[in-house]
């Protein structure tokens, strides 16, 4: 499921910001072959997109309107218990890390680290491993 296996990739992308979403799928595109891109406005939104979708990644922003990323990854998880969810955000903290562990959620990048480590983290999640980056 990732670039070196060629396999096709289904990613809903979760983001309130337009030009986010848009640089998440173009970053996730250059590495891994993408068969779909979903993108979601808002926590609602999400929830169903990844029912419509099913895909195989979700990368959601934990600040969105509607409803936020950590209640959206915990209704998807009820939904779908192994459906691999990376945070994706601005904001840093241990106790956030610890919130999104506790969903459980399998991956945290920063958006300041967003380059490499978004395609690493997906990467590790795709493989069911967990991938935790740039927090405190």
């Amino acid at each position: 499921m990732d670039a070196r296996s060629g396999q096709p990739v289904r990613i809903l992308v979760a983001d309130d910001h337009e030009t986010v979403r848009k640089g998440i799928c173009a970053i996730l595109s250059s590495s891994l072959t993408l068969e779909q891109v979903g993108e979601a406005s808002d926590g609602l939104e999400a929830i169903a997109k990844a029912k419509e979708l099913e895909p195989d990644l979700i990368v959601l922003d934990i600040t969105m309107p509607k409803l936020g990323g950590f209640e959206a990854a915990r209704e998807i998880r009820k939904l779908y218990p192994g459906m691999p969810i990376l945070f994706l955000s601005m904001h840093n903290g241990k106790h956030l890390i610890e919130t999104a562990k506790s969903i459980p959620v399998q991956g945290y990048v920063m958006k300041n680290q967003v380059g490499k480590a978004l395609v690493d983290a997906a990467e590790e999640l795709l493989k069911g491993n967990t991938y935790f980056s740039g927090f405190d």
